[in-house]
């Protein structure tokens, strides 16, 4: 079980360590003031790595090796020289994003058998790969170079990002990604080429016509199970859904109070259990009937059941971003950060919650380590 949270805000990286008595209690406060887009334990070394997005000064990642005091600064991807002048922008479409680092939106490390590799998802929508650990940085040219991409387009920023990398614990090989708003994509050959597997999913924001084309999905999230990783789950902008066939076909769900939201977990050894924060779509964006809940299935899908124990009592309007709901080894214990910086954890599945803290500052990302 992981006795240590990582929770990214808005002002800053708090590290919370588990005592023996229960009690979660804030050990390390790091980057105070300072925007903390997302963060990672690498479970092979168990570094420690913090990306920062500081606007006018750019976006930094820092790297802290197992049992250090210090952290180091590590190189942040970098695009290569921008074709000038860019191709026309498709019609109906914006102009073609800037070749250049907004944000790191997803950090990953690659398979056991594949030591100091990680891999970054960013905004503009370029995947990165490092061999060393941080110290240097590739983009992968085959899915950058994609003619799809050019239709890729912002979801939750102007620009489109990749926010979700999923390493099949099977085959280091196997990347799977999530891109909004550019679908779900594969790949078998360690990046060397790519394929678009969004069949299933349905955007209802676009006309009839397209309402189905994978390349312009809008995945909010994407979780693979552990144990089964045939089976994925995708919180989308127009709903829930699930495929248990690798990404090759993808199934919609419907939800109550609603299938809107950001987050999702998955159970890491069932398959069929996942969770989610529903609310209202679109521009409204808070708890349904301003009551907070964490939603579960344990049926993949054909039920879920509101949970609340724990949780603010109604008018509550949180939100939990893309990354503030984590789920740890075991399938017990989950930890959710919402927008308002409340912090809650489980240790029963969600049957009962516990607040953390009421007064963080918004948080983006929460990562057992």
């Amino acid at each position: 079980m992981n006795d240590q949270l990582l929770v990214a805000t808005r002002k800053g990286l708090f590290i919370l360590h588990h005592h023996r008595d229960g009690r979660w209690q804030t050990a390390e406060t790091h980057f105070l003031g300072e925007p903390v887009s997302m963060a990672l334990v690498d479970p092979r070394d168990d570094t420690l790595y913090a990306a920062l997005n500081l606007g006018h000064f750019g976006v930094k990642l820092w790297r802290r090796r197992a049992g250090a005091a210090e952290w180091e600064p590590c190189a942040v991807p970098v695009y290569p020289p921008q074709p000038d002048p860019l191709p026309e922008p498709l019609p109906d479409h914006p102009p073609a994003a800037p070749w250049s680092l907004q944000q790191i939106w997803a950090l990953e490390p690659g398979g056991s058998d594949q030591p100091g590799v990680l891999w970054a998802g960013t905004i503009p929508g370029g995947l990165f790969r490092s061999d060393d650990g941080g110290d240097s940085w590739t983009l992968n040219r085959p899915l950058w170079d994609r003619p799809e991409r050019t239709e890729w387009f912002g979801g939750g920023y102007d620009a489109p990002g990749i926010h979700s990398i999923c390493v099949d614990p099977r085959d280091s090989r196997h990347l799977t990604l999530a891109v909004s708003c550019g679908g779900v994509w594969q790949s078998h050959d360690d990046g060397a080429s790519w394929d678009c597997t969004s069949a299933g999913m349905e955007a209802d924001y676009m006309p009839p016509e397209r309402r189905e084309d994978p390349n312009i999905q809008d995945p909010h999230r994407m979780v693979q199970c552990a144990g089964t990783p045939e089976t994925l789950w995708v919180q989308h902008h127009n709903g829930i859904f699930r495929s248990s066939d690798g990404g090759a076909q993808w199934q919609r769900l419907f939800a109550q109070p609603s299938s809107f939201g950001f987050a999702v977990a998955v159970h890491p050894l069932e398959p069929d259990t996942a969770w989610f924060v529903p609310a209202v779509k679109d521009v409204c964006r808070v708890p349904v009937d301003a009551r907070f809940v964490v939603t579960r299935t344990q049926d993949g899908g054909a039920s879920f059941e509101p949970l609340d124990d724990g949780l603010p009592s109604p008018p509550a309007y949180d939100l939990v971003y893309r990354h503030g709901l984590a789920v740890d080894a075991t399938g017990l214990r989950l930890a959710m950060g919402s927008t308002t910086g409340g912090l809650w954890l489980t240790e029963d599945g969600g049957e009962h919650w516990q607040c953390l803290s009421a007064h963080l500052p918004p948080i983006y990302c929460v990562r057992f380590g």
